[in-house]
């Protein structure tokens, strides 16, 4: 069994990293470059770096930032937001990111998923989705996708979505909640096991880690590859190393 993998997330706006309660009421939660370098020396497997309104803004990704994040990290580093083009993507890239994600982008000209997985190789595409239950007090209901920063619901089926993000060349899928995000309720485990279910790539889980066993929940009831958490982190509930210390306690193999 591949190594469960624990990532924070940085949330960027302008300029600092944000948290807030599905998507809105958000607070400051910090610098990025000082929160990036603080989860490198606590052991993070990987920091993803996500600026959360430059689609909504149609404005590019702060790339000078990105640059300065990368120079403090010596982690797999991935960025999102923003990112329309080949071009904007070997332009992260050259900043020092090590992987990106797509999320309006993808949906809006979903060739560019296939674009970028030959271009730079699918391991380098995570294909992020924004997911919200149809009914939140029925499950079988399915979950649809929402874009610009969970702004805008486009409609489609977030498993149907997903299966073909991988067919595209996606390499990853980076799964959020948008009814769990900051709730610290715990993560959605019946939309992340059925998004796990539904392929073969890896599948990271975010939004409502609030205690040690739910990211134990997502890894093993949700079947997720890795586990993403923010505002846990950036106020010090948690360490990384104590999230791996409780999964290796409990039997989940742990980078």
């Amino acid at each position: 069994m591949l190594a469960k993998r624990i990532i924070p997330c940085l949330d960027v706006d302008n300029g600092r990293v944000v948290k807030g309660i599905r998507f809105v009421s958000l607070v400051d939660a910090g610098d990025p470059v000082e929160q990036g370098k603080r989860y490198d020396a606590e052991g993070a497997d990987e920091l993803t770096f996500l600026d959360i309104t430059a689609s909504s803004d149609k404005r590019d990704i702060v790339t000078d930032l990105v640059r300065r994040v990368a120079d403090e990290v010596f982690i797999p580093f991935t960025v999102g937001g923003g990112l329309r083009t080949v071009e904007d993507i070997r332009a992260i890239l050259r900043a020092g990111a090590d992987k990106i994600t797509l999320n309006t982008a993808a949906l809006e000209q979903p060739e560019l998923i296939s674009a970028c997985a030959e271009t730079f190789g699918s391991q380098c595409v995570v294909v992020a989705i924004d997911a919200r239950g149809r009914n939140a007090d029925d499950v079988t209901r399915g979950w649809e996708v929402y874009t610009h920063g969970g702004r805008r619901n486009v409609g489609i089926d977030a498993l149907e979505w997903t299966i073909r993000a991988q067919q595209l060349g996606a390499g990853e899928i980076l799964l959020t909640s948008m009814d769990c995000d900051g709730t610290r309720n715990g993560y959605d485990i019946e939309l992340t096991r059925a998004v796990s279910s539904a392929v073969r790539i890896p599948v990271i889980a975010s939004g409502g880690a609030g205690r040690l066993e739910h990211f134990y929940e997502a890894l093993t009831d949700g079947g997720a590859s890795a586990v993403l958490a923010a505002s846990l982190f950036h106020f010090g509930e948690f360490s990384i190393a104590e999230v791996k210390e409780y999964l290796r306690g409990r039997g989940v193999t742990v980078r």
